[in-house]
């Protein structure tokens, strides 16, 4: 079984904290929220033994191992936060390894996956820690912004079909209109992710929104 390629594991930024350890690296992640390259760190660290470990116990098609996958990353992200391996003095404090491996082991136990059909996750396109990411970037945009962003990328609507049933809802906004907002919530978007995580995921992007938009396309690296 091969694993995929995941670029980030060579980008200088990520490479710069490979001497750290563990604990080292979780402490950094926990005191520097704001920083999204710890958790990059650790996501290319421990990548190999949980997709490992998922594509041999979990009993899904190679589209469905990959979206468990990310959604492992996704709950040990979210975890992470408030992990205290020596938080009981009265018992022997798990390795982080046992840790993450124990809960790879619950995601996989579970895990109600979708068809292959309704998932339209790509792991090429939005690697774990680009999607955690950008999931707490979608929460700071406002709600209509959020709704015309969501509706373009994850459902696929033209700017015609957002119009439309926003004006059902009472919402009177033209495709122009439409097309306008959804510009600014690529803009405000991108700049609500980390810098770092720009760095290492967008680096080769124009960062121009609306160009790319222009062009009739939409930013390959959003796709959660």
């Amino acid at each position: 079984m091969q694993i995929p390629p995941f670029p980030e594991s060579n980008h200088p930024i990520v490479k710069s904290l490979f001497h750290h350890s563990d604990e080292e690296l979780l402490t950094l992640f926990q005191h520097y929220p704001e920083q999204g390259k710890f958790f990059t760190a650790i996501f290319c660290r421990y990548t190999p033994i949980v997709y490992t470990l998922i594509r041999h116990s979990a009993r899904s098609s190679p589209v469905q191992a990959d979206y468990l996958f990310a959604l492992t990353w996704r709950h040990i992200y979210y975890e992470l936060a408030s992990l205290d391996l020596h938080n009981d003095a009265n018992t022997e404090a798990p390795s982080f390894q046992n840790w993450l491996i124990n809960m790879t082991a619950i995601s996989i136990n579970q895990a109600e996956l979708p068809g292959v059909e309704s998932i339209h996750y790509s792991l090429q396109a939005a690697p774990p820690p680009l999607w955690c990411y950008i999931e707490q970037a979608l929460e700071q945009l406002p709600p209509m912004l959020r709704f015309i962003v969501l509706m373009a990328q994850a459902f696929h609507w033209s700017e015609t079909g957002i119009a439309a049933h926003l004006q059902a809802e009472g919402e009177a906004l033209s495709p122009a209109e439409v097309r306008s907002h959804l510009i600014q919530g690529y803009q405000l978007l991108e700049a609500a992710l980390p810098e770092d995580i720009r760095l290492i995921y967008l680096q080769n992007h124009s960062g121009d929104p609306e160009t790319e938009s222009e062009a009739g396309t939409v930013p390959s690296y959003f796709n959660p």
